[in-house]
């Protein structure tokens, strides 16, 4: 089983006057074409997800309904409050174990996916730089949970050349 970990696209700066509420803040025009580009790379290299996980935020959904478009199996997307910044790993898990799928994405916020792929790969305590528009891959051999998983290969658009 695979959880894919994926920061949001490239969205305006916070603080923005058009968005006061933050959660409302969208991608940029830029930063959507530049995901795209990266989750059809991701794709064609095996890049999967049969089910989406999003924060309720504007730039995550937006960022979810990227990913869907752009891979294989187009897959349903699910909007999940513990995806919202200060994420609560123990419900994603949980959620994860119900869908029955093979390959499922969460998409939020950094710090957030960072210190969850810590804590999934071994170590509740650190934390792994998820830029914009990063992508990681964690695999597991058994049960979705604390310290189960492998870092399988972590990506920025930037490494890509995108």
């Amino acid at each position: 089983m695979f959880i894919y970990l994926a920061r949001h696209a490239w969205a305006y700066e916070f603080g923005d006057p058009r968005w006061p509420n933050d959660s409302q803040r969208e991608l940029e025009p830029e930063g959507t074409q530049r995901y795209q580009q990266l989750v059809q790379t991701l794709a064609e290299r095996g890049f999967a997800p049969e089910a989406i996980a999003t924060s309720p935020y504007v730039r995550c959904q937006q960022t979810a309904q990227i990913i869907s478009r752009y891979t294989e199996h187009q897959p349903e997307i699910s909007t999940i409050d513990a995806l919202a910044p200060g994420s609560d790993l123990e419900t994603l898990c949980q959620w994860t174990r119900q869908t029955g799928c093979d390959q499922i994405c969460w998409v939020g916020h950094a710090p957030d996916v960072g210190i969850m792929t810590a804590a999934l790969v071994g170590d509740q305590h650190a934390n792994i730089r998820f830029a914009k528009g990063t992508v990681a891959a964690v695999r597991f051999d058994s049960d979705v949970t604390y310290r189960a998983g492998e870092l399988y290969w972590l990506t920025t658009a930037k490494s890509l050349g995108l």
